[in-house]
């Protein structure tokens, strides 16, 4: 059975730093792209940062230069280092990992770690 499980969610302060892992368990992180997805109250969910198999990362716009994605196959960890927090960072962040096997793609999601900016 695959599971993704997030931790490092919290409350942190506008400027602080919070770092996100996602563990997986049944499945090889090194095989996968892998994505960390956020979704605000009444907003849909949005990419935040996806890091290839290969070890390609892309930011959406709002976070270049203030988050990392960072894979260690070594520990099946996906990690999303957040700097500079903003309050519109507040959501509820998902870990997703994909792979396409012979024309199928096999997806899956965590359960979400909330992340809360505020003073």
């Amino acid at each position: 059975q695959v599971q993704l499980v997030e931790s490092g969610g919290g409350l942190v302060q506008p400027g602080g730093s919070l770092r996100l892992s996602c563990a997986g368990s049944g499945v090889v992180f090194s095989s996968y792209d892998m994505g960390w997805y956020r979704q605000a109250p009444g907003n849909q969910r949005e990419l935040v940062a996806f890091i290839m198999s290969g070890g390609r990362a892309n930011y959406t716009d709002s976070v270049k230069g203030r988050f990392i994605v960072i894979r260690d196959s070594s520990r099946n960890t996906v990690y999303l280092q957040m700097n500079t927090l903003k309050p519109e960072d507040t959501a509820v962040y998902y870990c997703y990992a994909e792979r396409l096997i012979l024309g199928t793609k096999l997806a899956f999601w965590g359960q979400g770690t909330q992340v809360t900016v505020s003073v």
